[in-house]
């Protein structure tokens, strides 16, 4: 089915009466006049393929695929509402290894289909295929599954793709392996007992194995395991955003969850309080470190497992993003010898990783560098760091203490949280030391008013502070699918108003790119992150706004007249350059 369309002069197919035009029945309701309709293409391109069909005596739905107007997600959409059925798009779809089991890879390939989701109770199998009209093949389905077959329009390269990525997945088997198993057991809420022996069994292990392989593989930060009331759902949190990438069957939740718990060293017949743990997983040359968390659901627990790379080094600043102005003024207030360094933004922005980045261009044998963290995620070599600990009385207050009976030259310091562990930033800075910190505020400006709003006196944060990093994490454009193309008017317009002479283009000239989406990038357009920053070294100028207790809009327009590059602005620098897009800096950037 593959680069063909339906034969709209079949009468066997809905609406097609049709006028005759060269000897052959074009309908009036075909795919291109629903992409018309939708303004999908235009009237002259409309025009153009009616050409193009009478001319080469082929429909107009051929002339539309051969020509390529429009892509084959857009095509295959409008053929799903022509024929009355739904479109799935395969590629963001999560896939049921308890759905593949029904199908052999065999005959999913040989009919280009792929059953992706199956419900017991209805006895449905949902099956994406090229061609839904095809009863043959659901007739075949039918009596080899001896299910209800369920049908959906996808796209046939797409589909292509999924057989031979699902079905290397390494579940299928495994699932029908534990489904037996569970059925034998006959039991649906195990004791500890009956538990354990399943979850030595190799289709459990690799179950849970095979998750975390995709992990790694996929680059994700962290997989969520969530019991639902008919199955348990996995998702993945790549590049900041979840990605639901598979479906579990309901029976093999307990197990598989069991699985998790023991190898992090959690209690399995504990179910109704929250639990933590840990283990490391090796794929490969790959070892990551795994915080796994547990919390009671209505339908069972969820587990949370968070990965920590254990190998390929902390980036440099300009590997996170930092560069020109915003660079060179960070690496000038780090260079000090005393004062305080803070890092803002919401959680999950790369705060941490700043401050491990420069810890790692300050890390030298002449130097004793102290971390108090919550909790350590990266090891520094020739660091010492210090996990927070408060049922031993260890909090960043407690902890802080200490470090300065430790002859600490640098001293990192997790998060401020509190009028305490500001003042002894405060006074750790005035006897000479250089602190780092963050602090949970959407920009830099606003990290003085939140300080002197804890409580820290004015003139104490005028003499003690350097500089003030804001930051957001956005997307990278995948480089294998990146594409040119020309912005409208009105956003021109919208960059030129935020950038002001930092646009050095003519706004005729202005190009932007986007990733169409491919393999490489799981069809995202994306790939890979990169760091928007915005660097407020502290001036005198600003210094004596923060003893009037200025406010930080205030703070902001000084900075900005000193030439302080906002983030939003280092993000728009970074559309125009075809990093990231628009829509991701507005997404992460927009306040």
């Amino acid at each position: 089915m593959d680069g063909q369309t339906v034969p709209v002069s079949n009468s066997s197919k809905p609406q097609s009466n049709g006028t005759p035009t060269n000897g052959r029945s074009l309908e009036e309701k075909n795919i291109a006049s629903i992409l018309l309709e939708e303004k999908l293409i235009a009237p002259d391109q409309y025009d153009r393929l009616k050409t193009e069909s009478v001319n080469r005596n082929i429909s107009i739905d051929r002339a539309l695929l051969d020509l390529k107007i429009v892509n084959d997600e857009k095509y295959y959409e409008a053929r799903a509402k022509l024929i009355g059925t739904p479109y799935v798009s395969i590629t963001t779809l999560p896939f049921s290894p308890e759905a593949l089991t029904f199908v052999p890879r065999a005959v999913a390939e040989r009919f280009n289909i792929i059953p992706f989701a199956y419900d017991k109770e209805r006895n449905t199998l949902s099956v994406a295929m090229s061609d839904p009209l095809d009863l043959e093949t659901v007739n075949f389905l039918k009596q080899k599954t001896n299910t209800v077959i369920s049908t959906f329009q996808a796209v046939p390269a797409d589909i292509k793709s999924a057989i031979q990525n699902q079905y290397t997945f390494g579940l299928v088997g495994e699932v029908k392996e534990a489904l037996k198993e569970t059925e034998q057991i006959g039991v649906k809420t195990f004791d500890k007992e009956s538990i354990s022996q399943i979850i030595k069994e190799a289709p459990i292990a690799k179950i849970a194995s095979t998750v975390l392989e995709y992990a790694i593989k996929s680059k994700a930060s962290d997989v969520h395991l969530e019991p639902q009331e008919d199955r348990v759902r996995v998702r993945y949190r790549i590049d900041g955003i979840l990605y639901e990438r598979l479906s579990l069957p309901l029976p093999v939740r307990e197990a598989v969850i069991s699985r998790i718990k023991i190898l992090s060293g959690m209690k399995i017949d504990e179910h109704r309080v929250p639990q933590d743990g840990r283990f490391n997983f090796k794929f490969g040359d790959e070892e990551v470190d795994l915080r796994v968390s547990t919390l009671p659901t209505s339908f069972g627990e969820k587990i949370v497992m968070r990965l920590l790379k254990k190998s390929g080094g902390v980036p440099t600043l300009p590997e996170l993003g930092l560069r020109g102005t915003a660079l060179k003024n960070l690496e000038a207030s780090i260079l000090r010898p005393h004062g305080i360094i803070i890092a803002c933004g919401p959680t999950g922005s790369g705060k941490t990783t700043t401050l491990y980045s420069v810890l790692s261009k300050l890390n030298t044998t002449r130097v004793n560098i102290l971390t108090l963290e919550d909790p350590v995620e990266y090891q520094i070599a020739g660091t010492n760091q210090v996990q927070i600990n408060p049922d031993v009385g260890i909090t960043f207050a407690t902890g802080l203490r200490a470090f300065l009976r430790q002859d600490p030259n640098i001293i990192l310091v997790g998060e401020i949280r509190d009028i305490e562990t500001t003042d002894l930033a405060i006074q750790a800075s005035l006897t000479g030391h250089l602190v780092f910190s963050t602090l949970h505020t959407s920009g830099a400006a606003e990290a003085l008013p939140r300080l002197i709003d804890m409580g820290a006196e004015t003139f104490l944060l005028a003499s003690t502070m350097n500089s003030i990093v804001g930051q957001r994490i956005a997307r990278r454009i995948c480089n294998h699918c990146r594409r040119e193309y020309k912005p409208p008017q009105e956003l021109v317009r919208e960059l030129r108003k935020t950038l002001g002479e930092l646009m050095t283009i003519p706004d005729d000239q202005a190009k932007l790119y986007k990733g169409e989406g491919c393999d490489f990038c799981g069809h995202s357009g994306y790939s890979g992150r990169i760091g928007i920053f915005e660097v407020l070294p502290v001036s005198e100028a600003l210094a004596r706004l923060i003893l009037t207790r200025t406010d930080s809009a205030g703070i902001e327009k000084q900075a900005r007249s000193e030439g302080m590059i906002t983030m939003k602005q280092d993000g728009y620098l970074k559309v125009l350059e075809g990093i990231s897009t628009i829509d991701e800096i507005l997404r992460v950037a927009q306040e």
